[in-house]
């Protein structure tokens, strides 16, 4: 089961700091992040195909969820 860190309402670095630091705690695990601004979502897939992850992402109105496993 994918980790859920829902960092809607935060602006960057934060949502990428809570992933990497979640990412840290559990290097191969799945991760479902939660961010409602395109900044976040870019910068949030980058560092998550930086670590060697995958991304798959979506848009449901402003926010958007972020699919991320090793």
């Amino acid at each position: 089961m994918a980790e859920l860190i829902d960092a809607r309402g935060l602006s960057c670095p934060q949502p990428v700091l809570l992933f990497l630091t979640a990412a840290k705690k559990t290097p191969g695990g799945s991760f479902t992040v939660l961010v409602d601004n395109e900044a976040s979502r870019e910068n949030v897939t980058r560092a998550a195909r930086n670590g060697g992850f995958t991304v798959r992402s979506s848009q449901d109105g402003t926010d958007f969820r972020l699919d991320i496993n090793k």
